[in-house]
Formats: C-alpha cells, structure tokens, sequence
C-alpha cells in the first residue's frame, strides 16, 4: 500500500488544472509506484457552484481532479478533512456525485453519518482491506457540517465513539483495517496529546494501519504496539510554498499480510515551484530519510512491532 498527504490544486495549480485536467498529475505517477492501494487525502470541495463558506481560505476543484488522481495512480481519496465542504451543501453534493458518476471510491464524506463513517472494502490478492477516513481539525466548517443522521457531512473524529464502532465493525469485515485521519496542529512536527489518544484508541479497537495529514509538514512514523502510525505526510499537490519545511515531502510504502505491516518504506520528495513533487535522489534522499526517521522520538513511536500481533477474527 501506498500513502501521501494532502492534496489541493488551487493557487499554481490552477492552469494545469484547467487546461490538460485529465494528465495534470501524470508526472506523480512514477512517485506513487506500482502499490496494490495507494491513498491521499483530497483537500478540496470538488464543484464549481455553492457558496464559499465565510473562513479564510475556500478550495474547489472542477470534477476531473479525479480523474487526474486515477491517472496518478490514487485508488482511494478521504475527504475528511476541513475543506470537503468549503462550498456548502452544494458543493457537498457536487462532491458526491463527482465521485459517484466517475466510479472513484471516497472516505469521510457522505450523505449521513453511516456514509460519511462506511469504509471502503476492496479485495486485493485475497487481502481483504477497508479504508476508513475522519477529521479532527477544530474549523467552524467541519463543525457545522458534521455528518449525522439524515446530515450529510464529514465523519468526525470529535465524535470519537462513533469513529470508534465504525472501525470495529470493520475489523469484522477484513483483513487489513486502514485509518486516514486529518488532524493535529498546523506547522509542528510532533503530534499533539489529542493525536496520541485517538491513535491508540484507533490500536485497541483494531486498526492495523493510521494514517494522517494536516500540519503542513512531515511528522512521525512508527509502530504504536502491533499499529502501524504516520502522523503526518505533510503536503503533497500543493497551492503554494510558505517554506522549505511545507516542501518536504514523499510517499510512505508499507507492505502488509494479513494486517501486519512487514516493511514500512518512505521515499522522500519535495514539491517544486510547479506544486508537484519530485522523487529525491543520491545524498539528498539519504539525508530526508534520515530526518523523517528522527521525527519518531517525539512521536513516541517504536521502529519495530512491540507486543504479539493481534490474533486473526
């Protein structure tokens, strides 16, 4: 499985979008490899109508954003996160049906509460893996549309009893049980306290794999007893550059049987003036893998297993 973070195609991203959408991310391609199920988060409400919601900063991007990201090799997208929904109830429903009408699989986003909780469960080489997703970013946006009964909206992480039975249920349901989570605090490399709980609430409940984005810059990865945890991707496609940290970036690959991560992998890259990512190479590589290693110790996490895997259901 492949996983990267955010990713938004506003700002200098736009005339990419527009003129050639279908290939603008054909370039990534290379970057996310060959996995099996490759994972981001899609930082944007995907409509050209609605309102913009009254906050600082609104993203919208026109419907072949999908199909872009199928051409970048993405199979899955969460947009749980405090964007999704930046147009209001239409630009939810333009989000839905956009995904609905290419036959692109998203998470953390619905038309109700049991929508916006619903995993995706796909079967790949007898694997049996769902992929859930769920926001956590205290904005005014993702409070006031929230998905609930008859609600549509984002699968909140704030209601954590309710993200909390939908892994559960999924761990019933496969193999491998994979998290997406948009949370923490933006520009800090460490996760917060609030990470922390959520993770290992995440651990005892089932999920084998949790990913997150939302800080604008890497934080660390790890394994959180048999669980394996990247707290943060950083940024991935992304609008603008505010510094060299918001750059640095690349694709986290781990290799899973039967739930357990067996090798965990991270290529490093960092995103042009363009905002697309480039694969480092030679020394610089060696020196981002070595920097993103070090992120662990303030995670609190260990680089390897650290108590017996979780018996098979």
């Amino acid at each position: 499985m492949a996983f990267a973070g955010d990713v938004h195609t506003a700002g200098r991203l736009t005339e990419r979008f527009q003129q050639q959408p279908e290939t603008a991310l054909a370039s990534v391609g290379p970057l996310l490899g060959s996995a099996d199920l490759t994972v981001v988060n899609l930082e944007t409400a995907v409509t050209d109508r609605g309102t913009a919601e009254d906050k600082s900063f609104t993203s919208r991007a026109p419907p072949s954003v999908f199909d872009a990201l199928r051409v970048a090799g993405v199979d899955v997208v969460s947009m749980a996160n405090n964007h999704g929904v930046d147009f209001g109830p239409v630009g939810l429903t333009d989000s839905l049906d956009a995904a609905r009408q290419r036959g692109f699989p998203l998470v953390g986003l619905g038309v109700d509460d049991a929508a916006a909780f619903a995993p995706h469960l796909v079967t790949i080489r007898g694997e049996r893996i769902a992929v859930l997703g769920a926001d956590q970013v205290p904005d005014e946006t993702v409070a006031r549309y929230s998905a609930g009964p008859g609600r549509g909206g984002v699968a909140s992480a704030f209601d954590t009893d309710r993200l909390l039975q939908a892994v559960a249920a999924a761990r019933q349901q496969a193999d491998t049980v994979v998290v997406y989570l948009h949370w923490g605090q933006e520009e800090h490399s460490c996760p917060t306290a609030l990470q922390q709980a959520l993770a290992q609430q995440l651990s005892d409940v089932g999920a084998d794999i949790v990913v997150g984005t939302h800080a604008h810059q890497l934080q660390g990865a790890g394994w959180l007893g048999q669980t394996y945890v990247a707290y943060g991707l950083g940024n991935f496609v992304w609008w603008r550059s505010l510094s060299e940290i918001s750059v640095q970036t690349g694709v986290l690959d781990l290799t899973v049987d039967d739930g357990e991560v067996l090798q965990a992998d991270f290529v490093p890259a960092r995103i042009d003036d363009t905002g697309i990512p480039r694969p480092l190479t030679g020394p610089d590589a060696d020196r981002a893998e070595v920097d993103f290693a070090a992120l662990r110790a303030c995670a609190g996490l260990a680089d390897a297993p650290t108590r017996p895997r979780r018996s098979a259901d």
